[in-house]
């Protein structure tokens, strides 16, 4: 039976076809609807028809919506609207199913409407579900893992195919967000994909047998990239959380993101010392929980970060076995008094509301006495609180304290909430027994965050509303009203928005965030009060009762310095570059969007025409190029006037995504230090204001980092690049010419610049003694040819090389009459430091080497 219409003539499709591609080349898009809606109208037979116009149109499995092929499907949509008659019910079964397999060839694309169109007008869903695994196949076959995927979905083939050989390919090419939707509304794929994710998280995965399931796959250095723990341990848990997947099903995330928790513990307590012991005590706990091999690794951080006291505490503890304890840590334990056998803190807990002087003239202080403090832990305080805190008129300064989890968790329930008003501060305490769950307190939250009337103060509010919506699910039920609000936050970028136009256009008045480790409401509070905010017990354990005194008087001046800060903000806000209504800035902000984006556009026009060779972290931190007073540390680029720098005399620190380029950079004559993967960005800003170093670095930590050193001192590089062209460009921007001598001139191991002359007798014996020698025939013929040309002094001496590095001591902290007394039996400087052999001598290089080196001779050997 054919899908005639009274007007049909049975037109050619190859006719339709060509009228309708010479509309396209002359753009006449008008015509061309006029023309396909009338020719559909022709046809004897549309629906093949039209697989027969999109099989022969060009760029047909583009998909995109302005090829000539989607066009033509996007007018049959229409057209078939005003034909139902027009549909696969109509022709034989068998007619049908070939008309199926001609439209399922055509999905070689993921442009949904295409895809959509066709599956609509042939009705795809209904074809043989082994013809559709088929197809599905045929895609993956042809690399196409995208496009397999997307039309799996649209149908509904999860169940018909193998989960990890659909979803391992789209998660190497970073597409893990197709992955998550094809497991999407199955449960058990869902369970199956986070577990796959999981067990890539163990410390025994090896990416080679990704290559051995997957052949096919060219697993290259940037793809690689997707499959490391850091990375897999976040899709991991998100994912967790968003299908609400047992925890228990991913012990390995959970492990690594613990275990990296206890590095960022270890380094905040004994390297930034910006924690407590109390405060750390209970984080690692709360971390180390029952987990063996944490608290193993524990004590070898101990060990390494402390002392073996503490180590040997900890370890008593947890009760370790002796033979997993690290060397000297059993026979600490055997020499510890009772006494000192168990983990106390000491005694120094503050107890005194006000503060020391010291203290006083560092920080930010509330001037409010400790009456004035008042806990809401009772259905009767908490009416005592709303009758002040609601009042109209009233201007409160709002903030929430949580428990940290250190990423184990999302989101976190409060604990406390702060609430300050002019002359007194409610610190309401949700850790009360049962008042959390009293229906006045959660009908206060309601009452304080819908009233118009009352203006509420926080500092980036977005956190404390989720932490809130975790706390009370009823919220999110019935959902908070939020009225009279005012996000400190806006106000601040709208400062330091207008700050740096400030610095880029005129003097500076205010410049945010040079020179300063502060950040976020501490700098805010810095810049309008002059004194930044104590954090110390920021990351304290707020569910522990009762809350030390340091503890109350911090989440006091969280909440306080709102109050403080507009208030001084809004008397004169001009002369911070706001408006006088600050309440509109927090609309404003899409506008503020906006000059960003124009501003970052107008940035690469101007990339673009600027020299190619210059170093991008140069473009990126420059007020102004054209000042030709900046020094060549200061993100200028130097005249072309001024001195060569010699490479001992640039001293840099590299981020850990730049380890190439530091070892690239070492090799030249640099000067450089590497951060290990393990080490957090910021101890590169540390080790830049310590040492005086310029920072490298690439990516998001650039922002970071930039604003805790001076201007210039931090230089953005494109990751992308090889190692070569990144040293190349920070050469160039640097002014640096190195010389023949310098290459070579520092080891690329440990950066030491002082190398000592090993004579060949000395060397022979480490190298036996380590068993790095070869066989002892070649030695004795290397001897012997040695003997015939023993009074023949080398006049060339041997290429620098780094065949040896100590384990415990940077070989640039050496003297050097240290470095050339070796113990050849020990292997060992002295007696304290190990010699490392890294790797065999060749025997044509032992040939080389002079039998003796005389006091005179240059050093060699790192």
């Amino acid at each position: 039976m054919s899908h005639t219409t009274p007007e049909a003539s049975g037109l050619d499709p190859a006719m339709l076809r060509d009228q309708l591609f010479d509309l396209w080349n002359r753009k006449d898009l008008q015509m061309l609807h006029l023309a396909a809606l009338q020719g559909f109208s022709k046809l004897s037979e549309p629906l093949e028809a039209l697989l027969t116009i999109l099989e022969s149109c060009p760029g047909k499995q583009k998909g995109r919506s302005h090829t000539l092929g989607h066009h033509i499907l996007m007018e049959f949509q229409t057209w078939i609207k005003e034909h139902p008659q027009v549909n696969l019910s109509s022709v034989s079964e068998q007619q049908a199913v070939a008309l199926q397999r001609r439209a399922l060839n055509l999905l070689t694309d993921t442009q949904p409407n295409f895809v959509d169109s066709l599956i609509n007008i042939y009705q795809l869903n209904s074809l043989d579900p082994a013809i559709l695994r088929l197809h599905i196949t045929g895609l993956h076959a042809l690399n196409c893992y995208k496009e397999a995927a997307t039309l799996s979905i649209k149908l509904n083939l999860q169940e018909e195919l193998n989960m990890e050989e659909m979803c391992v390919p789209l998660i190497v090419q970073d597409k893990m967000s197709v992955a998550v939707s094809f497991v999407s509304g199955y449960s058990h794929l869902e369970e199956r994909l986070v577990k796959l994710l999981d067990s890539w998280c163990h410390p025994s995965f090896c990416v080679a047998e990704l290559n051995s399931q997957f052949p096919r796959l060219n697993l290259t250095k940037q793809r690689m990239e997707q499959i490391q723990p850091k990375m897999l341990t976040k899709h991991v848990l998100r994912l967790m959380e968003k299908f609400k997947i047992d925890k228990g099903l991913c012990p390995n995330a959970l492990h690594k993101r613990r275990l990296d928790s206890l590095r960022f513990l270890m380094y905040k307590r004994f390297v930034d010392k910006g924690m407590t012991e109390e405060n750390w005590i209970d984080h690692v706990q709360y971390v180390v929980a029952d987990d063996l091999e944490l608290q193993i690794h524990l004590v070898e951080m101990l060990v390494r970060y402390s002392c073996l006291r503490k180590a040997s505490q900890w370890s008593l503890r947890y009760n370790i076995p002796r033979y997993r304890l690290p060397y000297g840590v059993w026979e600490t334990q055997q020499s510890l008094p009772r006494a000192l056998q168990q983990i106390s803190l000491s005694d120094t807990a503050e107890t005194e509301w006000e503060s020391a002087q010291s203290h006083c003239e560092k920080f930010y202080q509330v001037p409010l006495t400790k009456d004035k403090v008042h806990f809401v832990d009772t259905p009767e305080a908490l009416e005592r609180c709303q009758s002040i805190v609601l009042k109209e008129g009233v201007v409160v300064g709002v903030d929430m304290e949580w428990q940290p989890t250190f990423g184990c968790i999302s989101t976190q329930q409060v604990a406390l909430i702060q609430l300050a008003v002019s002359d007194r501060v409610f610190l309401v305490d949700l850790c009360a027994r049962r008042f959390c769950e009293h229906p006045e307190t959660i009908r206060f939250i309601r009452s304080l965050f819908s009233q118009q009337s009352v203006l509420k103060l926080g500092y980036g509010m977005a956190g404390d509303l989720k932490c809130l919506l975790a706390t009370w699910p009823q919220l999110q039920e019935d959902p908070l009203k939020m009225e009279g609000m005012l996000d400190l936050l806006s106000i601040h970028k709208k400062i330091q928005h207008s700050a740096l136009s400030r610095t880029h256009n005129g003097p500076k008045e205010v410049l945010v965030g040079e020179d300063c480790a502060e950040k976020g409401l501490s700098l805010l509070v810095q810049q309008v009060l002059g004194r930044p905010l104590d954090k110390t017990e920021q990351m304290s354990n707020w569910e522990k009762r009762p809350l030390r005194i340091s503890q109350i008087r911090y989440a006091v001046a969280d909440a306080y310095c709102l109050l403080e800060v507009y208030s001084v903000v809004s008397r004169n806000p001009a002369s911070f570059g706001l408006p006088d209504d600050l309440r509109s800035i927090s609309s404003s902000q899409s506008e503020m969007s906006r000059d960003k984006k124009l501003k970052e556009k107008k940035g690469k026009q101007t990339k673009q025409t600027l020299e190619k060779e210059e170093c991008q972290g140069a473009q990126r931190v420059s007020p102004s190029r054209s000042d030709p007073e900046k020094g060549v540390l200061y993100g200028e680029k130097p005249s072309e006037d001024s001195p060569p720098l010699p490479p001992q005399q640039l001293r840099v620190v590299c981020d850990n995504m730049l380890q190439g380029l530091g070892r690239y950079l070492r090799c030249l004559g640099v000067d450089v230090v590497m951060l290990e993967n393990t080490d957090d960005h910021r101890v590169a800003a540390k080790l830049a204001q310590a040492e005086g170093r310029v920072i490298l670095t690439c990516g998001q930590p650039f922002q970071t980092l930039r604003s805790q050193v001076a201007e210039g001192r931090c230089l953005s590089l494109d990751c992308s690049e090889k190692a070569r062209d990144q040293a190349v460009r920070v050469l160039k921007h640097f002014n640096v010419q190195p010389t023949p001598s310098d290459i070579f001139s520092r080891c690329q191991a440990c950066n030491s610049d002082q190398y000592v002359a090993v004579p060949r007798d000395d060397m022979v014996g480490m190298l036996k003694k380590k068993g790095l020698l070869p066989d002892q025939d070649n030695t004795d013929l290397m001897h012997q040819e040695e003997e015939k040309h023993d009074d023949i002094l080398t006049p060339k001496l041997p290429r620098r090389s780094c065949t040896f590095q100590t384990k415990t001591m940077n070989l640039l902290q050496c003297p050097l009459q240290l470095l050339s007394r070796i113990d050849c039996c020990r292997v060992s400087l002295h007696e304290d430091f190990d010699i490392q052999l890294s790797y065999p001598m060749p025997l044509y290089t032992l040939r080389k080497v002079p039998v003796q080196v005389s006091t005179p001779t240059l050093p060699q050997f790192s």
